[in-house]
């Protein structure tokens, strides 16, 4: 089988979350071999403070480089689909940031085509990967918790809390209609199938916009600048500061998850607690190495994350012994092996066994599940999650 670093990559966007893909990649040994911006002036200027080799004028240059195999596709969010659709025509591999596109009726048709022309496929929910996730689902899988009862949790930032913070995001016209549930809340739901098994079949929403006026910078911004512009435009909003939903699994159990991007002093708070008939587990993002373990008739459980400790699942995950920590960063290079690892064994969409990493179907699930909160936060009642 070829070796990972043999395959070639590009990346298109270069801001907060295309640095930590590009870092990634290298602590892998693929080789990036240029980016994509939106300016060729821009792109020079972030390839070069990033250390790469260049950057591509246009996507056409990009897609016509042999070397490439892999695009990461880490754009505004309106970018995704007509970018993917290129990447996928040219013949290549996609790795898409969340949310694959912005609406479902986009994203069923990058299934289609990513289907049709047999490309490895990737959503990044990274938070899949830490470890101990990694090691729950495994757990979860085997009946550890006994069958799953309740889930509940919160998804809480705080850095679009003032009324002069600013980003892409905000404007529906760039990030979709619904921003804190598709930016934040699609990666806790996400967690919740992967970790818990389970699978949403109805919703009940409340959406809310705390700040209704914005006040937009002239220039760019880039994602979690604590920068104060002075020339500035006052913006109304229109998308989520927060959201509460309750949920429905298919299978009898239930949930309630809270999401806010204007919670102060919450920086990236993922927290999660799964209720079984036998036990029950907690994790928060902000401690990740470790996973707490709860009982009726025994004493509760901290594991703090160590391969020598974990299942097979969560020791796969890991790159470091107990004891030394492992964070965001970490959980992108785990996400990206296991894409590449079907790469270079030559695996394709429609083949053999589910992939261990979420795709473009998982991308596309979550859609829908955000197009029956949305209709129910707009209806005020509960909505069933078509499928078809």
């Amino acid at each position: 089988m070829r070796r990972i670093s043999d395959i070639g990559a590009a990346v298109i966007g270069s801001g907060f979350i295309g640095a930590v893909h590009i870092e990634a990649l290298r602590r892998l040994g693929v080789r990036v071999h240029g980016l994509l911006e939106v300016s060729p002036e821009h792109g020079a200027r972030r390839a070069a403070e990033l250390g790469l080799p260049g950057a591509y004028a246009d996507i056409d240059e990009m897609l016509a480089d042999e070397r490439v195999e892999v695009v990461h596709v880490t754009s505004p969010n309106v970018l995704h689909y007509p970018q993917v659709c290129r990447v996928l025509a040219a013949g290549k591999h996609v790795v898409c940031e969340k949310p694959l596109a912005t609406t479902s009726q986009e994203s069923a048709e990058l299934v289609r085509l990513a289907h049709a022309a047999g490309a490895v496929n990737a959503v990044n929910f990274n938070i899949r990967f830490y470890p101990l996730n990694q090691h729950l689902a495994r757990l979860v899988a085997e009946s550890g918790l006994g069958e799953i009862r309740l889930v509940t949790g919160h998804y809480f930032q705080d850095w679009l809390l003032l009324d002069t913070d600013w980003n892409w995001r905000l404007d529906p016209a760039e990030g979709g209609s619904l921003r804190a549930v598709g930016d934040i809340g699609s990666h806790w739901l996400d967690l919740m199938g992967f970790v818990g098994g389970l699978r949403v079949e109805s919703v009940m929403a409340d959406l809310a916009t705390f700040v209704k006026v914005r006040h937009q910078p002239a220039g760019p911004v880039e994602t979690f600048s604590t920068e104060r512009a002075t020339n500035t435009i006052a913006r109304e909003m229109v998308t989520d500061d927060a959201a509460t939903v309750l949920l429905r699994f298919e299978g009898g159990a239930r949930g309630a998850v809270a999401i806010s991007q204007v919670s102060a002093g919450r920086k990236n708070s993922l927290q999660y607690q799964i209720d079984g008939a036998v036990a029950a587990a907690a994790w928060d993002s902000e401690r990740p190495d470790e996973l707490w373990l709860g009982r009726r008739e025994g004493p509760n459980e901290l594991l703090i994350r160590n391969p020598a400790l974990m299942n097979a699942a969560g020791a796969a995950a890991a790159s470091l012994p107990g004891g030394h920590a492992e964070g965001f960063g970490d959980t992108f290079k785990a996400h990206f092996r296991a894409v590449y690892s079907d790469v270079a064994g030559g695996a394709a969409d429609g083949t053999g066994e589910r992939p261990a990493y979420p795709t473009f179907a998982d991308g596309h699930d979550e859609m829908l599940v955000n197009d029956a909160i949305a209709a129910s936060a707009r209806e005020g009642r509960w909505v069933s999650v078509d499928r078809g």
